[in-house]
Protein backbone atom coordinates (compact mmCIF):
# COMPACT_ATOMS: atom_id res chain seq x y z
CA UNK A 1 0.00 0.00 0.00
CA UNK A 2 2.79 2.28 -0.12
CA UNK A 3 2.42 5.47 -1.44
CA UNK A 4 -1.18 4.70 -2.41
CA UNK A 5 -3.43 7.30 -3.46
CA UNK A 6 -6.47 8.02 -1.22
CA UNK A 7 -9.82 10.62 -1.77
CA UNK A 8 -12.12 10.72 1.00
CA UNK A 9 -14.54 13.40 2.51
CA UNK A 10 -14.88 14.30 6.19
CA UNK A 11 -18.12 15.73 7.35
CA UNK A 12 -17.72 18.69 9.25
CA UNK A 13 -18.87 18.34 12.36
CA UNK A 14 -18.66 14.54 12.94
CA UNK A 15 -16.19 12.34 14.00
CA UNK A 16 -14.21 10.68 11.20
CA UNK A 17 -12.98 7.52 11.55
CA UNK A 18 -10.41 5.46 8.94
CA UNK A 19 -7.98 2.51 9.15
CA UNK A 20 -5.24 2.43 7.28
CA UNK A 21 -2.99 -0.74 6.91
CA UNK A 22 0.64 -0.85 6.25
CA UNK A 23 1.53 -4.12 4.98
CA UNK A 24 4.08 -5.13 3.11
CA UNK A 25 4.40 -7.00 -0.61
CA UNK A 26 3.27 -10.07 0.92
CA UNK A 27 0.43 -8.36 2.16
CA UNK A 28 1.53 -9.22 6.05
CA UNK A 29 1.31 -6.53 8.33
CA UNK A 30 3.85 -4.64 9.58
CA UNK A 31 4.87 -4.17 13.11
CA UNK A 32 3.82 -0.71 13.29
CA UNK A 33 6.42 -0.44 17.05
CA UNK A 34 8.80 1.84 17.39
CA UNK A 35 7.04 4.34 14.46
CA UNK A 36 5.50 7.56 15.05
CA UNK A 37 3.67 9.15 12.41
CA UNK A 38 2.56 12.70 11.09
CA UNK A 39 -0.47 14.19 8.41
CA UNK A 40 -0.85 17.42 7.65
CA UNK A 41 -4.16 19.01 5.30
CA UNK A 42 -2.75 21.59 3.16
CA UNK A 43 -4.64 23.92 0.42
CA UNK A 44 -2.01 22.40 -2.08
CA UNK A 45 0.92 20.51 -1.89
CA UNK A 46 3.39 23.36 -1.83
CA UNK A 47 1.54 25.63 0.28
CA UNK A 48 2.50 26.67 3.94
CA UNK A 49 -0.45 26.84 5.25
CA UNK A 50 -1.32 24.10 7.03
CA UNK A 51 -5.26 22.79 8.23
CA UNK A 52 -4.80 20.53 10.16
CA UNK A 53 -1.77 18.61 11.47
CA UNK A 54 -2.44 15.06 12.70
CA UNK A 55 0.52 13.05 15.09
CA UNK A 56 0.80 9.63 16.69
CA UNK A 57 0.74 11.60 20.23
CA UNK A 58 -3.42 11.72 19.90
CA UNK A 59 -4.80 15.04 21.34
CA UNK A 60 -6.92 15.25 24.41
CA UNK A 61 -10.23 14.94 22.33
CA UNK A 62 -8.75 11.90 20.21
CA UNK A 63 -8.00 13.30 17.19
CA UNK A 64 -4.77 12.15 15.82
CA UNK A 65 -2.93 8.30 14.40
CA UNK A 66 -3.68 5.53 16.57
CA UNK A 67 -1.65 2.90 16.34
CA UNK A 68 -4.11 0.64 17.10
CA UNK A 69 -6.83 1.32 14.83
CA UNK A 70 -9.79 4.06 14.82
CA UNK A 71 -11.37 2.00 17.63
CA UNK A 72 -7.90 1.74 20.03
CA UNK A 73 -8.79 -2.34 19.51
CA UNK A 74 -5.72 -3.52 17.74
CA UNK A 75 -2.68 -4.02 18.30
CA UNK A 76 0.48 -2.19 16.97
CA UNK A 77 1.71 -5.74 15.33
CA UNK A 78 -1.82 -5.70 12.99
CA UNK A 79 -0.07 -2.68 10.96
CA UNK A 80 -3.50 -0.62 11.22
CA UNK A 81 -3.09 3.40 11.99
CA UNK A 82 -6.84 5.15 12.88
CA UNK A 83 -6.96 8.36 11.43
CA UNK A 84 -9.13 9.88 13.80
CA UNK A 85 -10.43 13.21 13.39
CA UNK A 86 -12.98 14.13 16.31
CA UNK A 87 -16.24 16.09 15.94
CA UNK A 88 -15.16 19.29 17.64
CA UNK A 89 -11.97 19.20 15.41
CA UNK A 90 -13.96 18.81 12.49
CA UNK A 91 -16.42 21.24 13.12
CA UNK A 92 -13.34 23.76 13.36
CA UNK A 93 -12.44 22.92 9.71
CA UNK A 94 -12.79 25.69 7.07
CA UNK A 95 -11.55 24.62 3.47
CA UNK A 96 -13.50 23.17 0.17
CA UNK A 97 -10.34 20.67 -1.03
CA UNK A 98 -7.37 19.93 0.89
CA UNK A 99 -4.55 17.77 0.42
CA UNK A 100 -2.59 15.43 2.73
CA UNK A 101 -0.22 12.67 3.20
CA UNK A 102 0.73 10.21 5.77
CA UNK A 103 4.06 9.71 6.79
CA UNK A 104 5.15 6.82 9.09
CA UNK A 105 9.22 7.48 10.97
CA UNK A 106 11.60 5.51 12.70
CA UNK A 107 14.90 6.85 14.09
CA UNK A 108 15.49 10.43 15.31
CA UNK A 109 18.20 11.91 13.25
CA UNK A 110 17.35 11.65 9.76
CA UNK A 111 14.89 9.37 10.53
CA UNK A 112 13.67 6.47 8.18
CA UNK A 113 10.60 7.68 6.56
CA UNK A 114 7.66 6.42 4.58
CA UNK A 115 4.98 7.87 2.59
CA UNK A 116 2.10 5.49 3.57
CA UNK A 117 -0.79 7.43 1.61
CA UNK A 118 -1.82 10.95 0.19
CA UNK A 119 -5.24 12.39 -1.71
CA UNK A 120 -7.31 14.79 -1.88
CA UNK A 121 -10.06 15.78 1.05
CA UNK A 122 -13.07 17.10 0.21
CA UNK A 123 -15.12 18.69 3.52
CA UNK A 124 -18.80 18.51 3.50
CA UNK A 125 -20.19 21.66 4.96
CA UNK A 126 -22.18 21.21 8.50
CA UNK A 127 -25.99 22.36 8.49
CA UNK A 128 -26.19 21.55 11.74
CA UNK A 129 -24.72 23.78 14.85
CA UNK A 130 -24.84 24.21 18.45
CA UNK A 131 -24.19 27.34 18.37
Amino acid sequence: MLGSVYNFTIEQGATFQLNVQYRDYLGTPIDLTGYTGRMQLRPSPSSNTIYLTLSSSLNPDGTGLNFSGSQNLLPPTSGTIGIVISSCTSSELNFNQAYYDLELYSGSNCPYTIRLIQGQIQLSPEVTRYN
